[in-house]
């Protein structure tokens, strides 16, 4: 027979029974029922309060990083991948075309000659825990550059959300300019495929007015958006000269008013996320349920082998075949050549005197087979 909720439990058994500290032990046999954590959905708020990664003042000081991938194979080097950078502050974007199979050092060499040559060295980076980020030399290589390297929490891909929804847009581009080929045919037959589209879709996007901040990343990271086709052909195009101090002056408060965005835009965030988690309160020794697929592997390791006290496989000495004198650690030491029982001659030993067995009884018969 089954239970209910502890009130209505409770209320039940009340009418019918009653033994000394009968409250305390049923509410905490009803919250150790084993039946009910494993089948019972969980109410009320999830675990873990949002954290906030610390706010970037500057642009392309903080980065998230991660890939597209799954793509079709692009151009001549048949490139599948799609390495997605996402800047903190202006929340610009750089996507880099690249193959699913690069090694850590091959998008070491893609974020040198691409990001940090032209953006220089960012503060912090932000990705998941992708082998090709963890490796020893892509963690040297950083630290190095005295850049932080944060990753997400396993199985957490929402730690990492600012490039893992800027990845769903970029798909979603790419997928409604491609098709479902992946590839472009202009009006005058020429194929395009996602990598020839890639920079256009990165300029689109760069221009175009981000939520957060209310600006396009291109102007608050640059101060000025790039000129697009269509504004070329717009009648009686105005030109405004600003000064330097006027350009400085309106940069400045772009900045200052990008920065406000994304603390009010964290802080919202935060908020509306704390009402529906809370803190947990795990301790030491505490059992939990989880999900199985997150650990597939049940063999447990194997056990360290098993001490044996082996014997020496020289044996016991056979005859001392002869002598000599060597200078160790600045003083003169014998040694002498030692053949074991049993034992071949590309088995004997140098040895010091008082490491032989019986050495006085060999050394009188190696005197005496001299004398001889």
């Amino acid at each position: 027979m089954g239970h209910m909720s502890e009130d209505r439990t409770m209320e039940r058994v009340a009418s019918t029974a009653w033994w000394p500290k009968w409250e305390q032990e049923l509410s905490e046999y009803i919250n150790t029922c084993e039946r009910c954590h494993k089948e019972k959905r969980k109410h009320g708020k999830k675990y873990g309060l949002l954290q906030h990664i610390e706010e970037p003042k500057h642009p392309w000081k903080a980065m998230n990083m991660d890939w597209v991938t799954g793509l079709v194979p692009g151009q001549k080097e048949n490139l599948n991948s799609c390495l997605i950078i996402v800047d903190g502050f202006s929340k610009g974007v750089r996507c880099l075309p690249c193959h699913k199979e690069d090694k850590e050092m091959d998008t070491a060499l893609l974020f040198w000659n691409n990001i940090i040559s032209t953006c220089g060295v960012p503060r912090i980076i932000i990705s998941d825990r992708d082998p090709k980020l963890t490796s020893e030399s892509w963690t040297n290589l950083y630290d190095m550059l005295g850049t932080k390297l944060a990753f997400s929490t396993s199985y957490h891909p929402k730690t990492d959300g600012l490039a893992e929804r800027m990845i769903q847009t970029m798909e979603d581009i790419l997928r409604r300019f491609c098709a479902y080929g992946m590839e472009y045919k202009d009006h005058e037959g020429y194929n395009h495929d996602w990598v020839n589209l890639l920079l256009a879709v990165q300029l689109a996007y760069n221009t175009s007015q981000h939520s957060t901040t209310g600006e396009s990343p291109s102007l608050v990271e640059k101060g000025w958006n790039p000129l697009l086709p269509v504004d070329n052909l717009k009648k009686n195009l105005l030109t405004i000269h600003l000064t330097a101090k006027d350009f400085h002056d309106v940069w400045r408060k772009a900045c200052d008013t990008v920065a406000r965005c994304i603390s009010e835009a964290k802080e919202y965030n935060k908020q509306r996320w704390d009402k529906s988690h809370m803190e947990p309160d795990f301790k030491e020794g505490d059992q939990f349920q989880t999900e199985e697929d997150k650990f597939p592997s049940r063999k447990k390791n194997p056990t360290p082998p098993e001490i044996v006290e082996v014997e020496d496989s020289s044996g016991p000495v056979k005859k001392i075949i002869k002598a000599r004198k060597i200078r160790l650690n600045g003083k003169d030491q014998r040694q002498y050549l030692v053949r074991f029982k049993s034992q071949k001659a590309d088995k004997d030993k140098w040895l010091a005197e008082d490491a032989i067995p019986d050495e006085s009884l060999h050394l009188r018969r190696l005197r005496a087979f001299r004398r001889t």
